[in-house]
């Protein structure tokens, strides 16, 4: 009777951990300024680059060290012109990552490892910056469309789910769920649209399209970071947040999906 006891226990403690972080998170959101809010993320991708050298096997000093560049290298890519940067990221995401993950190719280590993280954590906290500049709503809405496919991918593939969608990389998930993932994030994009009275029916087809790619970008991001673990030989990639593991099982869709949501969100504002 012990197993099930603390599996309860470990339930309870998630969907604690989860209520208490969600609601902290989005007060944040909503209610910091912009520039308080950017430390804040400076802050989150600073613990993702401190995982993510664990994942390379780094020694506690050089961790520290690479933890503290990652809003470093945020910064700089800040200064720079958004499109030289998200451009770039978006052809990683959408191109390379969906061959990396089909060749299986391992987890580099060394120099193009650290390049890596980089590549991954540090665009996220620009993004998620600079639409937080233009509206909080924006990150808001790219956070609960990664939440809404998870969710659905989780429900669907639990009543539905009977063919591997990446059994070498991530053996729980499947086809049945990611297209119950799918059906519910256009759900979702066609309840934005009917938000705003504007928005036509060429509008609308926008809007799915988009919220359709970011889905997309939100399964490569988990099954990447899924990836990652299962090559550095881990379950979870830390433990500040109890049954949730570390902040890059957390923000593993996110990577993804917010610096692809900044880019269109440039592209049609």
């Amino acid at each position: 009777m012990a197993a099930p006891a603390n599996s309860s226990s470990n339930l309870k403690s998630r969907v604690l951990t989860g209520l208490l972080l969600g609601g902290v998170f989005l007060a944040a959101l909503l209610l910091l300024p912009t520039f308080h809010w950017g430390l804040l993320m400076y802050a989150i991708v600073a613990l993702g680059g401190w995982e993510w050298a664990g994942l390379l096997k780094l020694p506690a000093p050089a961790r520290l060290a690479y933890a503290l560049s990652i809003p470093i290298m945020a910064a700089a890519l800040g200064a720079l012109p958004a499109l030289a940067v998200f451009i770039p990221l978006a052809v990683f995401w959408l191109l390379l990552v969906p061959l990396w993950l089909n060749r299986l190719w391992p987890l580099p280590f060394g120099p193009w490892g650290l390049l890596l993280g980089w590549v991954i954590l540090a665009p996220t906290g620009i993004a998620a910056i600079e639409l937080h500049r233009a509206s909080p709503n924006l990150v808001l809405g790219a956070i609960l469309l990664a939440v809404i496919a998870d969710s659905g991918a989780y429900f669907t593939g639990r009543l539905f789910g009977r063919r591997k969608l990446a059994p070498a990389i991530s053996p729980g998930k499947t086809w049945e769920g990611a297209l119950g993932a799918a059906a519910a994030v256009a759900l979702y994009a066609l309840a934005v649209s009917a938000g705003v009275p504007e928005c036509s029916l060429g509008c609308l087809g926008g809007v799915e399209a988009v919220a359709l790619i970011l889905f997309v970008a939100s399964v490569l991001g988990d099954l990447f970071e899924s990836h990652a673990k299962r090559q550095a030989g881990i379950k979870d990639s830390g433990d500040w947040l109890p049954g949730h593991g570390g902040v890059l099982d957390r923000a593993d869709s996110l990577s993804a999906v917010l610096p692809l949501a900044y880019l269109f969100w440039m592209w049609m504002s």
